[in-house]
């Protein structure tokens, strides 16, 4: 499984990316959200967890973008945004989950392993032969 994490806090992003190749993903990380929508641009993700304030662009516009070039690959926003009408923002903006900072780093791997459960569980089933 492979997933894009973008995040601009580099301690947080080296800490959340080392767990979550220990846990058998393989991850693209970045630091900014232009960066972000380059590699969503560039190669097909299992999912992509997305902090909303980054630099250049925020996650919630790399999510719009993404939602409105077709793909629908699975997100997790990230934030400290925790009021009830930013997750209802990011999760009406085509989140398919929203996790408040701070997080424990085996929540957000929890987190990670329903957004894809559900995304499986969502995809049709392939044509018989």
């Amino acid at each position: 499984m492979r997933i894009l994490y973008a995040e601009d806090e580099r301690d947080l992003n080296d800490l959340v990316t080392r767990r979550l190749v220990a846990e058998g993903y393989g991850v693209d990380s970045c630091l900014d959200g232009q960066q972000a929508w380059d590699y969503l641009q560039a190669a097909d993700y299992d999912a992509a967890i997305l902090d909303i304030m980054m630099p250049h662009l925020d996650g919630l516009s790399v999510l719009k973008k993404l939602r409105a070039a077709g793909k629908t690959t699975p997100v997790l926003l990230l934030t400290a945004r925790d009021a009830i009408a930013d997750r209802v923002a990011g999760l009406d903006s085509g989140a398919n989950d929203y996790l408040v900072k701070p997080f424990g780093v085996m929540e957000l791997v929890s987190c990670v392993k329903a957004v894809l459960r559900r995304a499986a569980a969502a995809a049709p089933a392939p044509a018989p032969k």
